[in-house]
């Protein structure tokens, strides 16, 4: 019985140590595959609205264009498109 609490003394830091250090790992490879693309990206998202547990609205900017496209389990739908507004700070 000593020797099973033991070992889990002994291997329980051990895990949590390996498994925070995988998400670190994680995060740093993450953060220069995202940081290599030069900062300049044709997609992004500006705002997204859950309608349903399966259904969400979102506003996609792309190429100087919002598109309104909704989003659910059988993929994705574009609803409207208009020009893309000006951000004021």
């Amino acid at each position: 019985m000593l020797f099973y609490i033991l070992k889990l003394i002994v291997l329980l830091p051990l895990i949590a140590s390996l498994a925070w250090g995988s998400l670190k790992l994680a995060q740093k490879m993450q953060a220069r595959i995202g940081g290599a693309q030069g900062g300049s990206k044709a997609v992004r998202i500006i705002e997204t609205t859950m309608l349903s547990p399966t259904l969400k609205l979102a506003v996609i900017e792309f190429h100087g264009r919002e598109i309104l496209v909704s989003a659910s389990r059988q993929g994705l739908t574009r609803l409207a498109e208009a020009p893309a507004r000006e951000v004021r700070p």
